[in-house]
C-alpha cells in the first residue's frame, strides 16, 4: 500500500486566475448556503442531544476547514443527519457523555486522515450499495422516531425544586422500540398546539419553494428558514394573547451562548480509546462515505473531478479540530453542496464565506434562537428524514438478487433496532460473505473425457483436428479464480464420474485469472496427495500473473519443470510420454 503524501487542496488551484466576477458568484452562494445551513445546524445539534450552538460551531469550524483543505471545489461541510443517532447514543450514555463524544470524534478524524494518507479514498467507494441505502434508510426512520415526542408535545411528570409535581418534556429510552413504547404510554399528554405547529412547519417547507419560485431573492431562501420565521412569529403572538397555550421553545430547554467557546483538550485514556474505537470507526466510515458521495454528485454537476484522498484528509482534520471547540462530527453535506452549486458557487471560497456568515449569525443573532419552537425544528427534521430515506431507491432494490436484498434488509433492521455500528459491521461481513460465495460459484471445474475441440484454444494443433486424450489421463478445466474450496472439487469430480484414479492429471489453468495464498496452499496439498498415490500432475496454460504468484511461493519446487506446459498440445504430449514409460 502506497503511503507517499499527496495532499493538494483544491483552493490552491482555484486561486490561480481568480477574479472579481468569480468572487461575486462565490459571495452570493456562500451567503445563501450560510442561511440554508443555519436551521439545519440548530436542528442537528439539538436532535443529537447537545446544545443548538454546538451545531452552528460545527458548521462554522468544520465547514471552514473542509473548504480550506478539501479536495473538491464546491463541497460544503458541516453536521449532517447521518450522525444524529450515533451522537445521541454517546452523549446519553453515562459511561461516555460529552467527553466521550469529543474523544470518539477526534479518533474518527485520525482514522479519516489515515485513510487519506494511505490512499484509501477510492476503496471507500466500493462499499456495497445495499449497505449504504440500508443504513441511510434506517437512520432516516430513527431520526423521524426521535422527533415524535416534540411533534406530539408529549410530557412526563417530575418533581420541581419546591417539591411540587411539574410536567417536563418526555425523556425517552435510546432504542427504537423503547421510544415507541414510551410514546404510547404517554399519549394522554398529547399537545394539539405542538402538533399543529409541527405540521405547519412541514407544510411551509414543502410549499414555500413553489410559492416563491418566480419571486427574485425570495426564491433563494430555504423553506426551513421560512418555517422557522413564520412559526416562531405565530408562537410569539399566541403567547402574547393566549398565555395559557404552552409550546416548548429552544429557550425552555437550553441556555444559548452567542460566542465561540475556548479550546478544551480532553484527557484521553487507553480504556476510552479501546471502548470508543468501534464507534469512532463508524463515524469515520459514515463521514468518508457521505463526503465522497457528495463530492461525486458535485463532480457530475460541474464537470469536475475531486481528489478523494485529499478530501478524506480534510474531513479528518476538521473532525480532529472541531470537537476541541465543542463541535460534533461533520462531513460533506449533499443538500448544502447542491445549494452552493445551484447558486453559482464554483470554488472553495464560497464554503469559506458560508462559514463566516454562520459565525456572524452566531455572534449577533443567536440570542433570538431561544424563541424557536421545538415543534418547528421537529418539522424540519421530519423533512430531512424523508429526503434522507430514499424510499424509492429502497423499494427498487427489493427487486434485486436475494443476496442484495438480504444485505439491504439486515442493515436496515440492525440500524433501526440496535445501532449503526452493529449494522455497518454486520452488513459488511454479510456482503463480503455473499461476494465470496458468488465468486466461488463462478469458479468451476469440469472434466474432459475423451477429446478436446481445437476451437476451444487458439494455440492448439494447426491441423484443426480434435485432440485425443490418452487412456489413463484426465483433463480438468478450471474456469475462474482459484481460491477457497476449489482443490477438493477434484476428488468430488473423481468420485462422481466413477473412474479409476488416472496415471496423469492435466490441470488446464488458461481461464484462471488469479490465485490467492489459500488457492496455492490447496493446490500444493493436491499435488502432494497425487504424488503419494503415484499420479503425475501437469499444469497447462498458466497465465503470467498466476505463474508469477506460484513461482514466488516456491510451488514449482514440488514439480518437474517438464510438467509445466504452455498449452494443451504440449501437456497431452507429455502425458503420453509418462503413460508410455509406465
Amino acid at each position: 500500500m502506497q503511503t507517499n503524501l499527496s495532499f493538494k487542496p483544491r483552493l490552491l488551484d482555484c486561486l490561480k486566475g481568480y477574479n472579481k466576477e468569480t468572487f461575486m458568484k462565490d459571495l452570493m452562494a456562500g451567503i445563501i448556503v450560510g442561511i440554508v445551513a443555519l436551521p439545519l445546524a440548530i436542528a442537528f445539534g439539538i436532535a443529537s442531544g447537545v446544545s443548538p450552538e454546538k451545531g452552528i460551531i460545527t458548521a462554522i469550524m468544520a465547514g471552514f476547514l473542509i473548504s480550506l483543505l478539501g479536495g473538491t471545489k464546491v463541497q460544503i461541510g458541516g453536521p449532517t443527519g447521518a450522525f444524529i443517532v450515533i451522537i445521541y447514543g454517546i452523549v446519553n450514555n453515562p459511561a461516555y457523555g460529552i467527553q466521550g463524544l469529543i474523544v470518539a470524534t477526534i479518533l474518527a478524524g485520525v482514522m479519516l486522515v489515515a485513510l487519506g494518507l494511505c490512499k484509501m479514498g477510492t476503496v471507500i467507494k466500493f462499499i456495497p450499495y445495499p449497505i449504504i441505502i440500508g443504513f441511510t434508510a434506517g437512520i432516516a426512520l430513527t431520526i423521524f422516531t426521535t422527533q415524535m415526542g416534540d411533534i406530539l408535545g408529549l410530557t412526563e411528570q417530575a418533581v420541581g425544586k419546591s417539591g411540587e409535581l411539574i410536567q417536563i418534556p418526555l425523556k425517552t429510552p435510546g432504542d427504537f422500540v423503547g421510544k415507541w413504547i414510551c410514546y404510547f404510554e404517554h399519549i394522554s399528554t398529547f399537545n394539539a398546539w405542538n402538533f399543529v405547529m409541527a405540521i405547519a412547519s412541514v407544510l411551509i417547507i414543502i410549499f414555500s419553494p413553489k410559492a416563491f419560485a418566480k419571486v427574485p431573492v425570495l426564491n433563494k431562501i430555504p423553506g426551513s428558514l421560512y418555517a422557522i420565521l413564520l412559526v416562531t412569529g405565530i408562537v410569539l403572538v399566541l403567547k402574547q394573547f393566549m398565555p395559557e397555550v404552552h409550546i416548548d421553545t429552544i429557550g425552555d430547554r437550553f441556555q444559548i451562548k452567542s460566542q465561540l467557546p475556548d479550546m478544551v483538550v480532553p484527557s484521553i485514556t487507553w480504556d476510552m480509546i479501546r471502548n470508543l474505537a468501534p464507534i469512532a470507526f463508524t463515524i469515520a466510515i459514515l463521514g468518508a462515505i457521505e463526503s465522497l458521495l457528495s463530492a461525486a454528485v458535485a463532480d457530475g454537476v460541474i464537470g469536475d473531478r475531486h481528489d478523494s484522498n485529499t478530501e478524506l484528509i480534510a474531513q479528518g482534520v476538521a473532525n480532529i479540530v472541531t470537537p476541541l471547540f465543542g463541535g460534533i462530527p461533520a462531513t460533506g453535506a449533499i443538500a448544502r453542496t447542491m445549494t452552493n452549486i445551484n447558486n453559482g458557487g464554483r470554488t472553495p471560497i464560497a464554503g469559506l464565506i458560508h462559514a463566516v456568515v454562520l459565525l456572524l449569525i452566531l455572534l449577533v443573532l443567536m440570542p433570538y434562537a431561544q424563541y424557536i419552537p421545538m415543534a418547528c425544528l421537529a418539522g424540519v427534521l421530519v423533512i430531512v428524514s424523508y429526503n434522507m430515506s430514499g424510499w424509492r431507491t429502497f423499494k427498487g432494490l427489493l427487486k434485486s438478487p436475494k443476496s442484495d436484498v438480504t444485505v439491504l434488509i439486515v442493515t436496515f433492521l440492525l440500524t433501526v433496532i440496535f445501532d449503526l455500528t452493529i449494522a455497518i459491521e454486520t452488513g459488511l461481513i454479510i456482503a463480503c460473505a455473499l461476494f465470496i460465495k458468488r465468486v466461488m460459484e463462478t469458479s468451476k471445474i469440469s472434466v474432459i473425457e475423451k477429446e478436446i475441440n481445437p476451437d476451444e484454444e487458439a494455440n492448439m494443433s494447426v491441423n484443426n483436428e480434435n485432440l485425443i486424450i490418452p487412456e489413463g489421463c484426465a483433463v480438468y478445466e478450471i474456469n475462474g479464480p482459484y481460491f477457497f474450496g476449489i482443490a477438493n472439487k477434484f476428488d468430488e469430480l473423481q468420485s462422481n464420474i466413477g473412474r479409476k484414479r488416472p496415471k496423469v492429471r492435466i490441470i488446464r489453468m488458461r481461464r484462471v485469472p488469479f490465485i490467492d495464498s489459500t488457492g496455492i496452499h490447496n493446490l500444493t496439498t493436491l499435488i502432494e496427495m497425487n504424488h503419494k498415490d503415484g499420479t503425475h500432475v501437469i499444469l497447462s496454460g498458466v497465465n503470467e500473473k498466476v505463474h508469477e504468484q506460484l513461482q514466488k511461493s516456491g510451488f514449482y519446487e514440488l514439480m518437474d519443470s517438464h510438467h509445466i506446459c504452455p498449452n494443451i498440445d504440449t501437456a497431452l504430449e507429455r502425458a503420453k510420454e509418462i503413460i508410455g514409460n509406465n
